[in-house]
């Protein structure tokens, strides 16, 4: 469970994040992060929030942008709000370190999300992209819809794949969610 100043990381991208105020700190209103890109971080698949909007503020460091896209780079001071159902994908293609303040409203479970996806990742349960196999992604995508939805396949395939994987994907043992990643 995240938790205020909790830090977790993701071997395969490099990412880091320290947690600052969590959903339970501000009933359900705010998540608020700060996240650390490695240099030269990989360009994450696109994605978008459906009903949450997020807001950036760069620490330090150089952020890359793709919103709708067209990408933009952010350098230390600048703010970027991108409301919910925009598709985006940030990452660091800078060779230096960037830090980034971020903000996620309403939180909702995305720290449960997060926390899960680092931790397969951590475990070696992902690629080498930090994405999960097939049956482990259906149940992720289904359980956490509210939260983040990949732009491709389209929604509809998605819940279609994915709605019929995911039976198979508990069978052999997979879970949306797993305990000892919210610890």
């Amino acid at each position: 469970m995240a938790y205020t100043n909790k830090v977790i990381r993701n071997a395969k991208t490099g990412q880091a994040l320290r947690f600052i105020q969590t959903s339970r700190d501000t009933n359900g209103q705010l998540l608020e992060m700060e996240s650390t890109f490695r240099a030269r971080s990989t360009k994450p698949a696109a994605h978008y929030h459906p009903i949450q909007d997020e807001n950036f503020t760069v620490i330090a460091g150089e952020l890359t942008v793709q919103i709708d896209g067209q990408t933009r780079t952010f350098r230390p001071g600048d703010r970027l709000h991108i409301p919910r159902n925009t598709v985006h994908s940030m990452w660091n293609a800078s060779d230096e370190e960037t830090v980034v303040n971020w903000q996620v409203s309403p939180a909702l479970d995305t720290e449960f999300f997060l926390e899960t996806a680092y931790g397969l990742a951590n475990e070696g349960k992902t690629g080498p992209d930090g994405r999960p196999a097939l049956l482990q992604s259906a149940l992720l995508m289904q359980h956490f819809s509210r939260v983040f939805r990949l732009t491709s396949p389209s929604l509809l395939v998605q819940q279609l794949v994915f709605g019929l994987l995911s039976p198979l994907a508990y069978v052999v043992g997979y879970r949306p969610t797993y305990k000892k990643y919210l610890n």
